[in-house]
C-alpha cells in the first residue's frame, strides 16, 4: 500500500493525469481569501493553452513559458499546491500575497521581499523537522533585487513571521514579533519556503503590506488611498513574479 507520503513523481503525475511536459517551471503561490477574482486575472494572463489542475490553480503559458498559478489561504491550502508540483517538476515557487507590518522602516507600497521566513504556521515543521527558520533562495533574491531596482519599484528585504492564527494576533506578540527583527507577519511563506526546500527546490516571497500593525493599523482599517497603493503594488508584485518565472530553468 503506497499512500501521499510514500508517492513518487511517476504518482504525482498520474494523480494529475498529465504528462511530465505539461508541469510548469515555475509556479505563483498567492495567499488571499479572495480566490475568485484572483482566478480570473490570471485565467486572462495564463489563457495560452490553459488547464485547471485544481479548483484554485490554472496552468497556461505566459511569453512562451509554461507556468502556474493557485490561490492559497493559509498553510494547509499552500502545502497541497506547493508539495504536489514540487514533486512533479516544478522547480520554483514564487510566494506572493499579503503581510501586516512590523517595523517603521516599511511603508503602503513597498514591496516586501522575503529573505527568510520564521516557521510558525503549522504545517512547516512537517516538512523540515526541528528547524526554526527557512530561507528564501538565494538566486531568486537577488534577482528579485535586481529587478526592483531596473523597475524603479519601492521594495525592502528581510524577514517574516509566518502563522496561522492571524486573529489571535496582540500587541504583546507584534512587539515580540518585531523584536526579534521581522520586518513582517504572514500566513503562507515559511510553509512554501520549506516545502520547497524539502524537494530541494527554489522560493522567494514577495509580499504586499496589508496593514501597518505595529501603527495599530488593520484589515478594519482601510482608506480609499491604502486601497488604491495595494492594488498598485499588486500590479508590481505580479510583474516581478511574471519576471522570475521567466527566468526559471
Amino acid at each position: 500500500m503506497k499512500l501521499y507520503g510514500d508517492f513518487i513523481k511517476g504518482d504525482w503525475l498520474e494523480a494529475l493525469g498529465v504528462d511530465e511536459e505539461q508541469i510548469p517551471l515555475s509556479f505563483i503561490i498567492h495567499g488571499e481569501w479572495n480566490h475568485e477574482d484572483n482566478l480570473v486575472l490570471w485565467k486572462n494572463i495564463l489563457k495560452e493553452e490553459m488547464w485547471l489542475p485544481k479548483w484554485n490553480a490554472i496552468i497556461g503559458k505566459y511569453k512562451g513559458y509554461n507556468m502556474g498559478f493557485a490561490n492559497v489561504y493559509g498553510s494547509p491550502m499552500a502545502t497541497m499546491i506547493t508539495h504536489q508540483f514540487a514533486s512533479a517538476g516544478t522547480n520554483q515557487f514564487i510566494q506572493t500575497g499579503y503581510f501586516g507590518g512590523l517595523t517603521f522602516d516599511i511603508k503602503y507600497g513597498d514591496i516586501l521581499i522575503v529573505s527568510e521566513a520564521e516557521m510558525q504556521d503549522g504545517a512547516s515543521h512537517w516538512y523540515l523537522p526541528n528547524t526554526k527558520i527557512v530561507k528564501s533562495d538565494q538566486k531568486l533574491l537577488n534577482a528579485a533585487i535586481d529587478y526592483c531596482e531596473k523597475r524603479d519599484y519601492s521594495y525592502v528585504v528581510g524577514s517574516v513571521l509566518s502563522t496561522s492564527a492571524m486573529f489571535l494576533e496582540t500587541k504583546e506578540m507584534i512587539d515580540e514579533w518585531a523584536s526579534n527583527g521581522h520586518m513582517g507577519v504572514d500566513m503562507e511563506t515559511a510553509t512554501t519556503l520549506a516545502v520547497a526546500k524539502r524537494f530541494d527546490k527554489k522560493a522567494v516571497g514577495l509580499l504586499n503590506l496589508s496593514d501597518q500593525l505595529i501603527v495599530g493599523d488593520t484589515l478594519y482599517s482601510y482608506t480609499k488611498k491604502r486601497e488604491l497603493i495595494e492594488a498598485e503594488t499588486d500590479e508590481k508584485i505580479r510583474d516581478v513574479a511574471l519576471y522570475l518565472s521567466s527566468i526559471s530553468d
